[in-house]
């Protein structure tokens, strides 16, 4: 009868060990670190017209991704490549200024992005854009980081639905939220 109590003892040991939240558990995949939504400014585009794309990183609080304008040589940048279908093209992502941080693993600041980013690619669907629901994908490449721990760059592969009419009368603005145009200063 003195063997169940340490049998007893052994048992909720091994539970508590394997109930018990392990390191790797509570490290995060760079993937979900960032969250990445896409809108249009056009629905539909309309061929011949040019419109935007955005792409939204929802950061998750605690942690950052590098700025496109990175503050050392040997951070990884955030970037963002669009690969057009025929009857597309592209103009230069436009990226936010990041914020410079300080952080005890570095010397000096690091320009980095926080909560929310809006990436932009201006895009123009030419005359002889096929009709109809196109899509463009994209590629967003970003290393997440946090105040302890910088994760492995992640590519994720994304895509953005676009409809595309034949008349420019059937465009309309869409997702204002996100395309916002600064008033023109007097």
């Amino acid at each position: 009868m003195k063997l169940a109590p340490k049998l007893s003892f052994f048992a909720v040991l091994v539970l508590l060990v394997a109930l018990a939240p392990t390191a790797t558990s509570q490290v995060p995949s760079g993937r979900d670190v960032v969250k990445p939504e896409i809108y249009p400014s056009l629905e539909p585009a309309a061929r011949d017209t040019s419109f935007q794309i955005a792409v939204i990183m929802k950061i998750r609080p605690g942690f950052h991704v590098n700025a496109r304008e990175k503050s050392e040589e040997y951070l990884i940048a955030t970037d963002l490549k669009a690969e057009l279908p025929a009857g597309f093209s592209s103009g230069e992502v436009s990226y936010p200024k990041g914020k410079l941080e300080n952080f005890t693993f570095s010397k000096k600041p690091l320009n980095v992005y926080q909560d929310t980013v809006v990436l932009r690619l201006p895009v123009t669907a030419l005359p002889n854009a096929p009709l109809g629901e196109q899509h463009i994908s994209l590629k967003l490449r970003y290393q997440a980081c946090s105040a302890e721990i910088c994760l492995p760059p992640v590519t994720l592969t994304l895509d953005a639905t676009i409809n595309v009419a034949a008349s420019p009368a059937a465009s309309k603005a869409a997702h204002a939220e996100w395309f916002r145009i600064a008033a023109a200063k007097p």
